[in-house]
């Protein structure tokens, strides 16, 4: 790996390096003793964040308000301060509250979990469906379906869960056999590879089993619909425990960019660092693998996308991470309620037919997303 010249930030502390683009590194803009400069990029940043979050609150008022049966915003939030039970259009707004949760919860978990991936694996293309994840996931609920009948949403969180973390496990292990470890390439390829396996057992089962296909469908496609708290509540848990995890390992992911050797000079343990970020990983995208489905294209494209605001320091690209992508998801949602009425178009379907425009022009843009 080329390297590019790089410099100790004097202070109260020796600088801390973090990734200046592919093949290069820099000094952390925010370490101590850097000039205003420094300080006016880390104010731009926070206003963008901040914009982001009125962003996203207005979605999701949207996400109250529109629907197949279309709503004012102050019938919205009379709603939410002053619910009348003999009212139906407040009916209809608490239940679409579950379904805004749901998209906030997912939404922000996919995100995170991808900018986490990408960091962890020095993979620009690394999510949650090139990884195995997705295919873990889905093969553990179609035998959860045709060997033990579940048939809620309740009982996909569990196998969902377990198998997007088995998943994990066997990818990693798979690619740090051999002298070089677990590096990027390996990473991608036992995924693949996983994940092609996985889909085909998946497969057979599904074709030898009618009542599993027709069940397994629809959870398949991804939605954010049709969900209740009873389904929400038991991934809070997991959803939290992953997010602290992840959030707090943004100058940890700044080291391992660098590469193996560098973060271990930068005093990293990188086996425990890379388990740890794993272990928020597999609890993230687990928990929202379950509750949504497999949506696509949030792990992979809003990380690159927030790049071009953050540039590469993980400390910031996972908070926008965290609060962009769920903007992503509920527009698409909200999309997905009124195209085809009085039908709905599931959110994994909408991601897809937004996000890969979207990815390919980051593509042909060129900087800032790292490919």
């Amino acid at each position: 790996m080329k390297l590019s010249t790089t410099t100790t930030v004097q202070g109260r502390g020796s600088g801390t390096l973090v990734p200046a683009g592919p093949g290069g590194i820099s000094p952390d803009a925010s370490a101590p003793g850097r000039g205003s400069g420094s300080r006016g990029t880390a104010g731009k940043r926070t206003a963008w964040l901040l914009a982001a979050v009125v962003v996203l609150a207005v979605v999701s008022a949207a996400s109250l308000a529109i629907g197949a049966r279309g709503l004012p915003l102050n019938t919205v939030w009379d709603a939410l301060t002053n619910f009348n039970p003999e009212d139906g259009n407040h009916a209809v707004v608490i239940a679409r509250i579950p379904r805004t949760v749901l998209g906030l919860l997912a939404g922000a978990a996919l995100g995170l979990a991808g900018a986490a991936m990408q960091g962890v694996a020095r993979n620009p293309l690394a999510d949650p469906g090139i990884l195995g994840l997705n295919a873990g996931a889905a093969l553990a609920v179609v035998v959860g379906i045709y060997v033990f009948g579940i048939g809620s949403l309740t009982g996909y969180i569990w196998f969902a869960f377990i198998g997007a973390a088995a998943a994990a496990v066997v990818v990693y292990a798979i690619a740090s056999r051999g002298r070089d470890g677990a590096t990027p390439v390996k990473l991608a390829l036992a995924g693949a590879a996983l994940s092609a396996g996985l889909f085909s057992l998946m497969n057979v089962i599904l074709v030898s089993s009618q009542d599993t296909l027709d069940r397994f469908r629809f959870w398949q496609v991804g939605s954010i619909g049709g969900r209740d708290w009873s389904v929400l509540l038991p991934a809070l848990p997991f959803l939290a425990v992953g997010a602290v995890i992840v959030l707090g390992g943004g100058r940890v992911l700044n080291s391992l960019a660098l590469g193996d050797d560098i973060a271990r000079g930068l005093g990293q343990n990188v086996g425990l660092a890379r388990g740890i970020t794993a272990l928020g990983i597999v609890l993230l995208c687990g928990s929202a693998t379950a509750l949504a489905g497999p949506i696509g294209f949030l792990g992979l494209v809003i990380p690159h996308a927030v790049r071009l605001l953050t540039g590469p320091d993980y400390r910031w690209i996972l908070p926008f991470s965290l609060v962009s992508a769920p903007i992503l998801l509920i527009t698409a949602d909200i999309i997905g309620r009124v195209i085809l009425l009085p039908g709905e178009v599931p959110a994994g379907i909408m991601t897809a037919i937004v996000g890969a425009p979207v990815f390919v022009w980051l593509i042909r843009r060129g900087k800032g997303a790292g490919l």
